[in-house]
């Protein structure tokens, strides 16, 4: 994302500052430094400080939760403290969301969420108790999951094109499976419909599991995937892949060709992750934990943990948290809006 630059130079800043001030003004300057925000940071974390990830899902409950830990095991290993993951379930992660908002910004708190929580939430509910923009200060990206669409092997088409003309010659025939509704697996189907005028039926579920059973067995004839839960199935032939959601493939099925390359660019979905703080954690520490969270990216062990479970790495600056989240806020509340879709 483009920066603005500062009209001079920091370094060429301090320089005059430094020049025009003498013994005298130095003494001073010294001893205000010693009370800013950087300096009251530079001991953190503290020794013997707990830093809580609060996590808006049960534990063990699926790729979120998996990709949480590896970040909470390795960002403790480069900031040399404990992590603790704390796991705050309930309503499409609006309670964990909630809790994280009004905990303490000391430094010791952090939310670790993803793209249905901090954006889809925000035009699907009322009422939440929090706001993804106003509540939090952004860190990171850390990670993506893409959709794909799958198909049952009943199903007489092999490409995106093929798919296209059966979906519009058969209207209203078509069930495809979810994990709920306003889901990610449900929001890109949404997309589709949108996309094309498709006409299709929604079927949610409550455990992704039955879902693709439903598929393989022919009773669903598609789904819009999260990759990890249906790798296995595409590569044992038990179902079939038309195309990944997402700008690039996926290491997990590198043979499947990405929308875009299907002449499909509008049809994009996926399941990011991002780091952030409760509104009012010092500037310092949002930093420090950013350059932390990009290490643990960088690194080759951690890059291929996260590809072996379908997930891709992302990184970046907050400012370019901000904007990814503004969008997709705009993104999925129109999808949602012309859905009609609400939780109340």
């Amino acid at each position: 994302m483009p920066q603005t630059p500062p009209a001079l130079p920091a370094r060429h800043a301090r320089r005059r500052t430094l020049a025009a001030l003498g013994a005298t003004g130095l003494a001073c300057l010294a001893a205000a430094l010693a009370t800013t925000p950087a300096a009251a940071q530079s001991d953190w974390p503290a020794a013997g400080r707990t830093i809580r990830l609060i996590v808006p899902s049960p534990g063990g409950s699926g790729t979120g939760d998996t990709i949480a830990r590896i970040f909470a095991e390795e960002l403790a290993k480069r900031l040399k403290t404990t992590f603790v993951v704390d796991n705050k379930p309930g309503a499409n992660g609006n309670v964990g969301a909630t809790a994280a908002a009004q905990a303490a910004g000391d430094g010791y708190n952090f939310l670790f969420s993803w793209a249905g929580t901090l954006a889809v939430n925000q035009a699907m509910y009322k009422q939440m108790g929090y706001d993804s923009q106003r509540d939090f200060l952004p860190i990171a990206l850390l990670a993506e999951v893409p959709n794909i669409l799958v198909v049952t092997n009943d199903l007489p088409v092999r490409d995106l094109a093929q798919f296209n003309a059966y979906v519009k010659a058969n209207p209203g025939k078509l069930s495809y499976g979810s994990t709920g509704i306003g889901s990610s697996m449900h929001l890109a189907g949404e997309l589709y419909s949108r996309e094309y005028g498709a006409q299709m039926v929604h079927v949610p579920f409550s455990n992704p599991g039955n879902a693709t059973t439903n598929l393989i067995s022919g009773e669903l004839q598609l789904m819009f995937q999260l990759i990890p839960g249906i790798a296995a199935q595409v590569k044992a032939g038990r179902v079939r892949a038309i195309g990944v959601m997402a700008p690039q493939r996926s290491p997990a099925l590198p043979d499947v060709p990405t929308m875009a390359e299907l002449g499909a660019p509008k049809l994009m979905s996926t399941t990011w992750f991002a780091l952030l703080a409760p509104k009012g954690t010092p500037a310092p520490v949002i930093e420090r934990m950013n350059a932390a969270a990009n290490e643990v990216i960088a690194d080759a062990a951690v890059r291929k943990r996260l590809t072996d479970i379908g997930a891709s790495t992302l990184g970046g600056t907050p400012r370019q948290l901000a904007d990814h989240l503004a969008a997709e806020i705009v993104k999925w509340g129109r999808i949602v809006k012309d859905a009609n879709i609400e939780v109340k």
